[in-house]
């Protein structure tokens, strides 16, 4: 998994609001874990990270830092 720290996440429904943008980007085939307690998104290796930060920006939060786990 890769991790993606993520500025604007505060609840719930903000997880919600990325993984289904990175679901409908890439497909139930990836795995998501959204955690807007630790301000963190990661994603499968297989998602190329350029179209997960495009996908997290265009779902209206920022990607700060990137970080292979």
């Amino acid at each position: 998994m890769r991790a993606y720290k993520v500025s604007g996440m505060t609840c719930s429904g903000c997880e919600r609001s990325v993984t289904q943008a990175l679901k409908e980007r890439f497909g139930d085939e990836i795995a998501v874990e959204a955690s807007a307690h630790r301000g963190e998104v990661r994603v499968s290796e297989a998602a190329d990270p350029q179209i997960v930060v495009f996908t997290i920006d265009s779902a209206g939060y920022t990607v700060d830092e990137v970080k292979d786990s």
